[in-house]
């Protein structure tokens, strides 16, 4: 037993257009020129208040550049995308220390890779001393990786 549809089709001479809509305060070049000078001045504007060892500021990111030219010698990443950097911080007196982990306790640089860090970030410009503190915990999951470090090794 099938139930029959019927479609009732209905014919019309034609539809009335819908009223456009209409703006009467401006010009479009008036509403065009005053975006332009919003984002001009959005574009030129540069943060205030960033110290150079704060986040986004030139020694920080110096630093950073060159925890990212260390490479863990078992993964092609590295340590900085790998997740192995816990933290980064920069005194007024340029005295830089990370935090970082290792994969595992029993990693085959756990002795040589801290001071290979600390190496290259007190040859930093602007950089009076860096230390290294190596922790365990939180230990180190895929987790902290970056997505860059991922889609390299294929996670993602």
């Amino acid at each position: 037993m099938t139930e029959e549809r019927k479609f009732i089709i209905e014919e019309v001479d034609g539809v009335a257009a819908p009223p456009r809509a209409r703006v009467e305060d401006e010009t479009v070049s008036e509403t065009l020129a005053r975006k332009r000078d919003y984002l001009e001045g959005f574009l030129a504007e540069t943060p205030k208040g960033l110290g150079a060892n704060e986040p986004g500021g030139e020694l920080y990111e110096g630093v950073v550049t060159a925890l990212r030219e260390i490479y863990d010698p078992e993964i092609p990443v590295n340590i900085y995308d790998l997740g192995l950097i816990y933290g980064v911080d920069i005194d007024d007196q340029a005295h830089a220390t990370v935090t970082m982990t290792l994969t595992t306790p029993h990693c085959p640089v756990a002795e040589s890779m801290p001071a290979e860090v600390e190496l290259r970030v007190s040859a930093v410009p602007g950089v009076r001393d860096a230390e290294v503190n190596l922790v365990w915990d939180p230990p180190w999951d895929p987790a902290k990786m970056s997505d860059e470090a991922k889609l390299e090794l294929g996670m993602l």
